[in-house]
């Protein structure tokens, strides 16, 4: 931590069907290169305020409105397949009534939910509305563009909501005969990926995640990895203080978070017990700043090889899988003077250099992640996207961001402001640009936590009750690591999880969350 200086159906288009309400554009627009993607609904059903107890998940219709006190929302779940990029999203419905009022999707906050047993009752909170449209009476499909919502692979929940009161409107559903039930239509770029049998991995909030392992590259097959890096800015072991984090938070860290320099030899003994603990297991995220006392450009010429080679031998003696960092947030260390051997483009080519003479040296147990510092001013200087080294090269994109509790005081936010910072001046946001630039590739928040100054005291709960939220909107996030320290590098930051009895609370409630329930294997 540093300042800133299941699918039902998927079927290849090669046009969107004819139609649409014309609040949605046709595909015509889109490169030769583009494919469409009609993804049926996974679950599709609807609720009934009046009825609490009844699922409707069966049925050929789904409706939406109020007759009297009773008000109708539909619930859809689409699975986008992991390696797709998408460019464009629109939701389709096919009326069985004749359209009229104004229809409304809102993100459904939770994919846990089936159309089996979907009711009023055990329905999942619904977020604020993300599109609406006033479809013409003789509108046969009904298109809303979800485009800024879609990111990339991943589950994505929605309801549908109409302005119609003493009346609904009914669509057709996944299971109606006439084979008209929701889609959802992704235009990506370049050969449409073959379809999946095995849906990609959901978040929600609630459910069994009994079965939640880690495979290759450690990225777990369900839930999210979570973290910690305890006694930051302290000369206090580093085991010791995870431990006592652990014991305060209430759950076993799973993701270790240290760090190191030059020709530290690590893993340490330390490291290597907290690893091999099998009543609390754990992984390492080893922090390397490989170029210490050298330069990214001394490095990426081979004079720091020795280095590199001393390390390979003692990752291959460790031999259990191990995340690496490569100089977290280089933004910060930038030199944008030609020849200083500290220019982004030498930062890659470090990046690059050290993971490939590790895979040369037989290294296989290494999980490269890149951290970016995150922050708006090196978001949006020139050479920001000179940092990355190529996708061959980084297995996770990490994110090490925070924010304050203080209103009005600099960064102040919740999780979300966190994930989607966005460059000086304008531009996409974090989240955005990684699952558009480089779909596939798991997102790793390397370091998280809020903040308040020493001396002003301030509840954090508000951050600690968005994470989960903001996890449902995010599928490509895979680990959170919080960074927990009573003083910044600069001694005027707190950024632990008591430094309120509330705040503790709510973390430890978080902390107990089953979607972090993840086996390492």
């Amino acid at each position: 931590m540093r300042r800133a200086k299941l699918p039902k159906s998927l079927t290849a288009l090669t046009a969107v069907l004819a139609g649409a309400s014309a609040a949605v554009a046709p595909s015509s627009a889109a490169s030769a290169a583009d494919v469409d993607l009609a993804i049926a609904a996974a679950d599709d059903s609807y609720i009934s305020s009046s009825r609490s107890g009844a699922a409707f998940g069966a049925e050929d219709k789904l409706a939406a409105g109020k007759l009297g006190n009773d008000s109708k929302t539909v619930f859809l779940k689409f699975t986008i397949p992991a390696g797709t990029d998408v460019k464009k999203a629109r939701l389709f419905l096919r009326p069985l009534s004749t359209p009229a009022g104004r229809l409304t999707v809102s993100r459904v906050l939770d994919n846990a939910w089936t159309e089996a047993k979907l009711t009023s009752g055990n329905a999942p909170k619904v977020g604020l509305p993300i599109a609406g449209v006033n479809p013409l009476a003789a509108d046969t499909r009904i298109g809303f563009d979800l485009s800024a919502e879609v990111y990339g692979p991943g589950t994505y929940s929605f309801a549908v909501s109409s302005s119609l009161t003493g009346d609904v409107m009914r669509f057709q559903s996944a299971e109606n005969k006439a084979g008209g039930g929701p889609q959802l239509i992704v235009t990506t770029s370049g050969t449409a990926p073959a379809p999946v049998v095995t849906p990609p991995v959901t978040t929600p909030v609630t459910g069994d995640y009994s079965d939640c392992v880690t495979g290759a590259d450690l990225v777990p097959s369900c839930g999210v990895l979570w973290g910690g890096a305890a006694g930051g800015f302290t000369s206090n072991p580093r085991d010791a203080e995870h431990k006592s984090w652990e014991k305060l938070s209430g759950r076993t860290a799973t993701i270790f978070h240290t760090y190191h320099k030059g020709d530290e030899a690590f893993p340490t003994k330390a490291e290597i017990a907290m690893t091999s603990d099998a009543a609390n297991p754990r992984v390492l995220l080893l922090n390397w700043k490989i170029a210490y006392g050298s330069s990214w450009a001394k490095v990426a010429a081979g004079q720091q090889d020795a280095r590199i080679d001393a390390f390979a031998a003692r990752a291959k003696a460790y031999g259990k899988k191990m995340f690496l960092v490569l100089h977290h947030e280089p933004e910060n260390d930038v030199n944008a003077k030609a020849g200083s051997g500290m220019e982004a483009k030498d930062y890659a080519a470090m990046y690059r250099h050290t993971i490939e003479r590790l895979r040369a040296k037989g290294v296989t147990n290494v999980v490269n992640v890149l951290a970016y510092m995150g922050n708006e001013k090196w978001l949006a200087q020139s050479w920001w996207k000179d940092l990355y080294p190529g996708d061959a090269v980084v297995d996770w994109i990490g994110l090490d961001s925070y924010v304050s509790v203080e209103k009005g005081y600099y960064h102040f936010g919740d999780f979300g402001d966190l994930l989607d910072r966005k460059p000086t001046g304008g531009g996409t946001g974090f989240y955005d640009w990684a699952v558009s630039k480089h779909p596939g590739k798991p997102i790793m928040v390397a370091e998280w936590g809020a903040y308040h100054r020493i001396g002003k005291t301030t509840d954090k709960s508000a951050v600690y009750d968005d994470v989960l939220p903001e996890l449902l909107k995010r599928p490509a996030i895979k680990a959170i690591v919080h960074f927990d320290t009573k003083a910044d590098d600069q001694g005027d930051r707190d950024i632990s999880i008591d430094s309120t009895p509330a705040s503790l609370a709510s973390f430890r409630k978080l902390a107990a969350s089953p979607i972090f329930t993840v086996k390492l294997s």
